[in-house]
């Protein structure tokens, strides 16, 4: 699958029914943060994922692009 990983983080926990609107990411809460990550096939994908975290109100923190070193190198568990 073509597209790039990235790490959403969003200001409070994501939980239950709310953490579904967002299927196909990976969520992990902590610390009074969510993230989400995940692959995205394109830029109109990454945009649809922002506009939905945006129609709930949430508060982004960062978006930021995983890279394949940084996987291998453990640096995402």
């Amino acid at each position: 699958m073509a597209g790039r990983e990235y790490r959403i983080t969003i200001e409070g926990e994501i939980s239950g029914p709310l953490g579904k609107a967002f299927k196909g990411m990976q969520l992990r809460c902590d610390g009074g943060e969510s993230e989400l990550i995940g692959r995205v096939r394109d830029q109109a994908e990454l945009q649809g994922l922002l506009q939905r975290i945006s129609d709930f109100g949430m508060t982004l923190l960062s978006v930021t692009v995983i890279d394949a070193d940084q996987a291998r190198r453990g640096a995402i568990s």
